[in-house]
């Protein structure tokens, strides 16, 4: 097997799933191009803001691609390429995809709703509180496991001391996006530039930021890195989308889509060899495949994370709903083709059936870097321009995050027009607050380290797709559309991740009675894991009675 065969076939699978089965869902479930959106309608200059179809898509590509298209095939593939390859064509298709969608196309034709607020439409005020609960928590897990990824990568001083110009270079870079981004968003406020010269200027920008940032990077630790991460993702949760997010956004997708061209080109040109087997078999090293393989290969099949950015703030700026299928479907197959981009890099560098040593994006980035060297660009530059990019992929993620929690704090305690807030509910529902409390949580679960948060993070997030997928199938039903494209991925789903979610719980147990066990750092992850088991069988408990009880679809609600 070689690569050019693995790659070719899956965008040749992704392109037909998207003209045809994603054009289904979209006719099945029907559109208004004349409608006028949620963008247009709460106009606000805060988050719903109308956007070009291009910067929408740039936003919940770049939201949603975090590490997981790189990190989850590379670890799966200790057990065969066929598995995980396998997983991330069906599960992109039929499951990501469609979740990722549906949760957009729901949002929109209500209101822009997030889930939470969906789900007290269609299920309840209870479901609502419950679902949001769960929401808060899984960001503080987002919160935690990239933002200490983002600042090893930023860390400019190796174990024994000496400088690692790839990552300070990297850390410059993304220095300069933010504050580059703030100026084009109020240029493109200010002068609404067309389509094509909005394009022209974000190449620019681009070179000249890859430029300056390698001729003077920024060395700093990692604890100083986390302080200067932590206070950019507050000022990205509360400033309007259009100042930072949406420029930001916009500049990181040319970079994150090079990168998977160049991918995508290196593969093709080099035709590199599958030096793993197919399959090694059901457990490898104590773990099995199920459910470890639908577990570690989260973003790139599936990821219920990606509902909240749906949801959350893509469906606020969508600007005509034909755009919908472009940017919820669109956006998610072209993660998919990331992640098996992702899977043969490593299993064409593996030698003898065993891969290489090393991290997942040590591994990624290696490789990618020589399939630019071919092309004539230096290596030192290749590998400087891959770690910014890695970068990239954790920073937007973690910037959406930020807002999301915010959100979902906030929501927890708002009360609807007929009810006047109380004092504790007027300070919880506050942005600056909803930001701190969040953020602060969120850096005390970052203490224990990525390794530590990983595993609870896959299995809380894969959760969370389960219980959006239950929650949007009864939106289905309440507003007579055909929900059953979505049976199969909720139930898996659900099986899935919360065994995976039981068996996290019993490794914090087994540290406990090896007296390895310290409350800081393992008590937090397991209040958290228990609350999120709580949580979710609460929802889709709630959800289920919804879905399986028999309702009367009233005219008001099939015009949603």
């Amino acid at each position: 097997m070689n690569g050019i065969m693995l790659v070719g076939s899956a965008i040749i699978i992704f392109f037909l799933a998207y003209r045809l089965y994603g054009r289904w869902l979209l006719k099945t479930w029907g559109f208004d191009p004349n409608a006028k959106t949620p963008a247009y309608k709460y106009e606000d200059g805060q988050d719903f803001t109308p956007a070009s179809k291009f910067t929408v898509f740039s936003h919940q590509f770049t939201s949603i691609t975090g590490a997981g298209p790189v990190t989850g095939p590379i670890i799966a593939a200790m057990y065969g390429w066929l598995p995980a390859f396998l997983w991330i064509i069906f599960g992109g298709i039929f499951f990501g995809a469609v979740q990722d969608f549906t949760a957009l196309y729901a949002s929109v034709k209500n209101q822009g709703k997030s889930m939470g607020m969906l789900i007290e439409q269609y299920i309840g005020k209870t479901g609502r509180r419950l679902f949001l609960l769960f929401c808060w928590l899984f960001s503080l897990l987002v919160i935690a496991a990239f933002g200490d990824i983002v600042a090893n990568t930023f860390n400019g001083f190796a174990a024994d001391g000496t400088l690692v110009t790839p990552n300070a270079a990297a850390a410059s870079i993304s220095m300069l996006f933010i504050f580059v981004a703030v100026a084009f968003g109020i240029f493109t406020k200010k002068v609404n530039p067309s389509e094509k010269l909005r394009f022209v200027i974000g190449i620019v920008l681009l070179l000249i930021m890859l430029a300056v940032g390698i001729a003077f990077p920024i060395y700093l630790d990692r604890m100083s890195w986390l302080y200067i991460v932590f206070f950019y993702i507050f000022v990205a949760a509360v400033m309007p989308m259009w100042i930072l997010k949406q420029p930001r956004d916009y500049l990181s997708a040319f970079l994150l889509l090079a990168m998977i061209l160049g991918g995508v080109v290196g593969v093709l040109a080099v035709n590199p060899t599958i030096n793993m087997p197919a399959f090694v078999g059901f457990t490898v090293g104590g773990k099995d495949l199920f459910p470890i393989l639908f577990i570690t290969i989260a973003c790139g099949a599936v990821s219920g994370f990606h509902s909240l950015v749906s949801s959350g703030t893509s469906s606020k700026t969508i600007s005509n709903e034909k755009d919908m299928l472009f940017v919820g479907y669109g956006s998610m197959l072209v993660e998919s083709v990331l992640g098996v981009v992702s899977l043969v890099i490593v299993c064409s560098a593996a030698t003898g059936g065993h891969l290489p040593e090393g991290t997942p994006f040590q591994i990624f980035s290696t490789a990618v870097a020589g399939f630019f060297s071919l092309f004539g660009m230096p290596h030192d530059i290749a590998n400087c321009i891959m770690t910014m990019c890695v970068s990239a992929l954790a920073l937007t993620t973690l910037d959406a995050v930020a807002r999301i929690g915010r959100m979902s704090f906030q929501e927890l305690f708002t009360v609807d027009n007929t009810q006047e807030m109380n004092t504790v509910q007027k300070i919880c529902t506050n942005k600056y607050f909803s930001t701190i409390i969040t953020l602060v949580f969120g850096y005390l679960l970052c203490l224990g380290g990525y390794m530590n948060i990983w595993p609870l993070f896959g299995a809380a997030n894969q959760l969370l797709s389960a219980l959006v997928l239950i929650s949007l199938a009864v939106f289905l039903k309440t507003t007579g559309r055909k929900g059953f494209m979505l049976y199969i991925p909720m139930i898996v789903m659900f099986c899935v991740t919360l065994t995976a979610l039981v068996e996290a719980v019993y490794g914090i147990f087994v540290k406990l009675s090896a007296g390895q066990f310290t409350f800081t750092v393992d008590g937090l992850q397991l209040i958290v894991a228990i609350a999120l088991m709580v949580l979710a069988v609460s929802v889709a408990v709630h959800c289920g009675r919804e879905l399986i009880a028999p309702k009367e679809i009233s005219k008001t609600e099939l015009t949603h």
